[in-house]
């Protein structure tokens, strides 16, 4: 009986440890993250306070269990209902905007003017049109999207959606969310979809 319960004690001081050490580590780093970012140009510190969907993705502890495949689907509906369709309509737009769009990295950082156009870097790490040789290899290859997938109503909204809010499909994606943190226009995504899709992009020959 007393070795139980000297088992238990020990258990109960090494828990308790555990969660005393993950917290001073977490406010530690939130300390790191306070001190080593400051507000310059149009970058704030706005941009380190995390939502509800950065915070899960970065507690691999959250994520690998059975609450977390739950809270991944619950996360991934509240993405996909923050997502906007085209306000007029349209879901393609111009493709050769839409290769200057993938093609330029520039915007929102703090060297930056506000009115700096964004653009969305699609080239870090997609291959996209086979012409460019520079390309990531973090993501899928794009090379004839459309000719592989078709053109019907449902690719063009699941493309659509995929750009805005990535995380509406998988709520840890590591692509950007565009459309939901405004760092493309609703024009610009349009072009971009047109690279992807229009039968006369490049992409697509």
């Amino acid at each position: 009986m007393k070795i139980k319960l000297l088992l238990s004690a020990a258990l109960l001081t090494t828990l308790s440890f555990t969660v005393f050490a993950q917290s001073s580590l977490d406010a530690k780093f939130q300390k790191m993250m306070s001190e080593g970012f400051r507000a310059e140009g149009i970058a704030g510190l706005d941009r380190i306070k995390q939502d509800e969907t950065q915070k899960f993705c970065s507690d691999p502890k959250a994520i690998n269990t059975k609450q977390g495949a739950a809270k991944a689907v619950e996360i991934q509906k509240l993405n996909m209902a923050s997502i906007a369709l085209p306000t007029d309509g349209k879901y393609v737009g111009d493709w050769k905007n839409g290769e200057v769009i993938a093609q330029s990295g520039r915007g929102a950082t703090w060297t930056d003017k506000a009115d700096t156009v964004n653009g969305g870097g699609c080239y870090n790490c997609h291959e996209i049109n086979k012409k460019e040789i520079s390309y990531g290899n973090l993501c899928p290859s794009l090379w004839n999207y459309g000719k592989n997938r078709g053109y019907s109503q449902e690719v063009l909204v699941y493309t659509w959606n995929r750009i805005n809010n990535s995380k509406a499909y998988n709520a840890c994606s590591n692509m950007p969310r565009f459309g939901h943190f405004k760092l493309l226009t609703q024009e610009q995504i349009q072009d971009v979809m047109a690279l992807l899709l229009d039968p006369q992009s490049p992409v697509n020959q």
